[in-house]
């Protein structure tokens, strides 16, 4: 039940800078949800956070007793990607509804056994996908439905950064990797351009020698769609920062920079090119983290299941592991035809504004 003022109760599960840089803030931003608790594996961030925001802390060991507790409705879920499962699963078999960060999970399996456990116990499981609450991502989901561009034919996108070789997301293999990590954005974004789902996954992978990172650092997709379509990706740890996409139609171009960012003075803007002309399209500067909340705690509080429920991680998640064989095996990988039950609804737009972010709390530990 949601408390007195109608408002949806949230632990926040890790205290990583995802969770104190752009989650907690944003929270303060919507009328009908509200903080109660934290979850950390570090005692300091447990305090700090808990006197910023009048909360409590909790250990990762006492969860359970957390789930139980009576004073949470939902959780979100922010841990390194390998502990998904351990919070998620079993808060919705609590009956606890979940905003899970993307990716799902590490592996395909654990992704579909947070799914299964969102069917079986009835409580709202919603992957954290923030652009699809964003304005100016909605606005280019309608230009494409609108027939502004034709028929879609192809998709391109780059997304890089810098990443520090000590940052645990270079530590850790493909699933903590540049991905799962980034590469989500433009799987997710050319399937609901497209409204429709890859049939073959072709990757390559390279490591820049001098950079040592665990992983690989920069990688490169190809995606076959039904009908001709085809997308293409490279993302990278090791380069300098870009976050851009392009849609290419039979009448006209879309494109977006930045496609995927989020913070101050970033709006998702876009160019509709065609006809000679080129269109500029505005968004405004608001906080996603907020608006995603703001969302899923609407579909709470009026019993609707969230459109990006598990099935649509689990279809990014399908991607995201074929793209890891095809990189082992050198070999492209066909992937059985698939569909979504349900796409992006422009209703799902939020425009609250940006959050003030606090300073951080135990910064040495960037995530738990």
């Amino acid at each position: 039940m949601p408390n007195s003022n109608g408002q949806i109760r949230y632990a926040v599960v890790g205290g990583g800078w995802i969770s104190q840089g752009a989650f907690m803030p944003g929270v303060g931003q919507t009328s009908n949800s509200v903080m109660t608790a934290i979850v950390t594996g570090d005692p300091e961030k447990a305090r700090g956070l808990g006197e910023l925001y009048g909360i409590k802390g909790y250990d990762y060991d006492e969860y359970d007793a957390l789930l139980t507790s009576g004073e949470i409705d939902a959780v979100y879920v922010a841990t390194p990607n390998f502990r998904h499962r351990e919070f998620a699963e079993p808060a919705l078999k609590a009956g606890i509804h979940v905003l899970l960060e993307k990716p799902m999970a590490a592996s395909l399996a654990d992704a579909e056994a947070i799914e299964a456990a969102a069917r079986a116990s009835g409580a709202k499981l919603m992957v954290a996908y923030r652009l699809h609450c964003e304005p100016g991502t909605l606005a280019i989901v309608e230009a494409i439905r609108a027939g502004e561009i034709g028929t879609p034919r192809f998709f391109t996108a780059t997304f890089s950064q810098m990443v520090k070789p000590g940052n645990h997301r270079a530590l850790n293999g493909y699933w903590a990797g540049p991905v799962p990590d980034m590469g989500t954005y433009p799987i997710n974004a050319v399937r609901n351009f497209f409204e429709a789902e890859p049939i073959r996954v072709m990757a390559l992978a390279s490591r820049v020698p001098e950079r040592d990172l665990g992983c690989d650092d920069t990688v490169s997709v190809i995606l076959t769609f039904p009908e001709g379509r085809s997308a293409s990706f490279t993302v990278s740890y090791s380069a300098e920062s870009i976050d851009r996409l392009h849609v290419v139609g039979s009448e006209g171009i879309i494109e977006a920079y930045p496609a995927f960012g989020f913070g101050e003075g970033t709006s998702i803007d876009f160019r509709l090119i065609g006809d000679g002309e080129t269109q500029e399209r505005k968004a405004p500067v608001v906080d996603h983290f907020g608006g995603e909340t703001d969302y899923f705690s609407d579909c709470i509080l009026n019993d609707r299941q969230p459109e990006p429920d598990g099935e649509e991680g689990v279809l990014d998640m399908i991607v995201l592991d074929a793209i890891d064989r095809s990189i082992a095996t050198g070999a492209p990988q066909d992937l059985a035809p698939r569909s979504r039950t349900r796409r992006i609804d422009t209703d799902q737009a939020r425009a609250l504004p940006l959050a003030d972010v606090p300073e951080f709390v135990n910064t040495d530990v960037p995530m738990d």
